[in-house]
């Protein structure tokens, strides 16, 4: 095991690291039967409601769709400019769609579009069919990047949200996977189309409107899919929006009344961002230390974080936190490029409220016998 010596102790002068305020929480009155609002970045928690009831989640089952669908490109099984063929079997799915006809040709761009913007369910299936050969080994793929991010109360039947005993989420899975869905610009841009038109140069455009009206009616809302299929589902939502430096995620699974689900939404984000703040510390490969290295040409070795280090803070305290950085005094080449050099601490007084792994930002090669004889040489000389 490495030992680290104490190398510095950053005081910064912020807010007290907040525990949600269930107490005013509590007092959110939804129409939605299981509901959760987190903070992004961290994932913390800022309210929940029945967060891991599994339920029916309707349509909003295509953000996974989507998810997979960009990742099977990203991965090499397709291109946005190839042309889909329909199927027999995606031309004949009912509910929201944009009828497809049998051996209908369209852009694999244009059909996540559908899938977005329009919530097409024979898109999907033709999606599907085209990245993984059938519907059923696309489903596969979904259930297998659910069980990745950790999304245990969640299993898909189908890839449009159908209802079956055997297709079920939760509020708080969607929200995993709308963390995950962050990360993709691709599908952020396709969820947050507003208006597009199918078709465009035929004689029968067809016009799609984004079912999110989150896009709309809520400043700083930018993404994610809407759900309805009758009393089965209620009305769906999952859905993201971001003031500042502060991004929210908010998912409402069961309104009964239409509208429900975005009435919903938005007291979670007025919640969320009337009492919490977010307050960065460092960004992903910024510079926070460095080490001595021996046997390099390289005098040292560069420390930071992969990813940006920061903290959902309580409007309503204030207070001092300090951040604690955990570094060996010197090492020996080589060292690779994100090697694991020590530890961050976030801390409050005597309690630890986070830690990050501190990393190697350069590689650092081990230099050869006679590039050390020169380095002791060029010492002697200069001293």
């Amino acid at each position: 095991m490495k030992k680290y010596g104490l190398m510095a102790l950053i005081i910064v002068s912020i807010m007290v690291f907040p525990q949600p305020n269930y107490a005013m929480a509590d007092e959110i009155s939804l129409e939605s039967v299981s509901a959760v609002l987190i903070e992004a970045s961290s994932g913390n928690i800022l309210y929940e409601l029945n967060k891991d009831e599994r339920r029916a989640p309707a349509s909003v089952t295509k953000l996974m769709t989507l998810t997979v669908a960009l990742e099977a490109i990203k991965e090499g099984r397709g291109n946005l400019s190839d042309m889909v063929t329909t199927s027999a079997h995606a031309a004949s799915l009912g509910g929201s769609q944009i009828y497809l006809e049998d051996g209908e040709t369209m852009s694999l761009q244009d059909m996540l579009i559908a899938i977005a913007v329009g919530s097409a369910n024979d898109a999907c299936v033709a999606v599907a069919e085209h990245l993984y050969g059938s519907e059923a080994d696309f489903v596969q793929k979904m259930n297998e990047k659910a069980a990745a991010l950790g999304m245990n109360n969640t299993h898909f039947y189908n890839p449009y949200g159908l209802p079956n005993d055997e297709h079920y989420t939760s509020a708080y899975d969607l929200a995993l996977l709308g963390r995950e869905a962050l990360k993709n610009s691709e599908l952020m841009k396709l969820t947050g189309i507003k208006h597009y038109t199918l078709r465009g140069d035929t004689e029968k455009p067809f016009e799609l409107y984004n079912t999110n009206k989150l896009l709309w009616w809520y400043p700083g809302a930018d993404g994610f899919k809407t759900g309805w299929v009758g009393t089965e589902s209620g009305y769906c939502l999952a859905a993201t929006a971001q003031k500042n430096d502060l991004r929210l995620v908010a998912v409402v699974l069961g309104a009964q009344q239409k509208h429900g689900n975005f009435r919903d939404a938005m007291k979670l984000f007025n919640y969320g961002f009337d009492h919490y703040r977010y307050v960065s510390f460092y960004q992903a490969d910024e510079k926070i230390s460095a080490i001595p290295i021996q046997k390099s040409l390289l005098s040292e070795v560069l420390v930071g974080v992969e990813s940006e280090v920061g903290l959902v803070l309580d409007r309503n305290h204030d207070g001092q936190l300090s951040s604690r950085i955990n570094l060996p005094e010197t090492l020996t080449a080589p060292i690779a490029q994100g090697s694991v050099l020590g530890q961050l601490e976030i801390i409050d007084q005597d309690e630890i409220l986070a830690s990050y792994e501190l990393v190697a930002l350069n590689e650092v090669k081990r230099c050869t016998f006679w590039e050390q004889c020169w380095r002791v040489c060029q010492a002697i000389f200069n001293c």
